[in-house]
């Protein structure tokens, strides 16, 4: 599985964090906010989540669903839950890296997987999922194994995750007595952290941005 590696400046240690990709792989945009977090202080390791299917470096097209779409219906848990320990094991041992500090966070489909990796056993001390369709109802049973407070975003007008669905998500970790923080942008859509798609809300990109940073800390220190 290859991956891209952003590094901050300096000698470290630092705090690492996974950085799980949209549907669209590691393309410019992942990179680019893999790069973002490295100059916040991370060192950041997005791996290609389909590499069992498409060509190194794949990138799909924003136009076009169609051409990611063979690769997310091969995605399976089991596969996720190993390329999640690969990748987190990968970090742990990466120079300059204090391996007591480290967390996740996705985006799009990657907002699915970042939730799965706050339930797999790898040692992460915060999760933070952008807009993660398909934990609900497919995901809830693991809620209970959540080891890391998860941070989520949603955008109220997206309707590819509906109110119900982001309720179920958050009441299913309420239940299991896990750490939580909930933030739904009212005016946002599906992928308004994304500068490169339509969706992209700037002002709650920027604030989703903040939050992050703030969430990361505090769990990280």
């Amino acid at each position: 599985m290859r991956a891209h590696v952003a590094r901050p400046q300096g000698g470290g240690p630092h705090p690492g964090l996974l950085v799980f990709q949209e549907a669209y792989g590691v393309n410019a945009h992942i990179k680019d906010v893999a790069g973002r977090f490295a100059r916040a202080g991370y060192v950041a390791i997005a791996p290609e989540l389909f590499h069992r299917t498409a060509p190194a470096g794949f990138e799909g097209d924003y136009a076009a669903f169609s051409s990611v779409e063979q690769h997310m219906q091969a995605l399976t848990v089991a596969g996720l839950e190993a390329d999640i320990r690969a990748a987190h094991g990968w970090l742990a041992a990466a120079r300059q890296i204090d391996p007591r500090r480290l967390a996740c966070v996705g985006y799009c489909m990657g907002g699915r997987v970042s939730f799965i990796a706050a339930t797999t056993t790898v040692a992460l001390r915060a999760a933070v999922a952008f807009y993660g369709g398909g934990i609900a109802p497919a995901l809830l049973d693991r809620a209970p194994r959540a080891q890391a407070p998860v941070l989520f975003f949603w955008g109220g007008r997206d309707k590819h995750i509906p109110p119900p669905q982001r309720r179920a998500v958050v009441d299913a970790l309420a239940t299991a007595g896990k750490p939580f923080v909930n933030v739904v942008f009212s005016e946002a859509d599906h992928a308004f952290f994304c500068d490169a798609r339509p969706n992209f809300h700037a002002s709650a990109a920027a604030q989703a941005w903040a939050l992050t940073l703030a969430f990361l800390g505090d769990a990280l220190r």
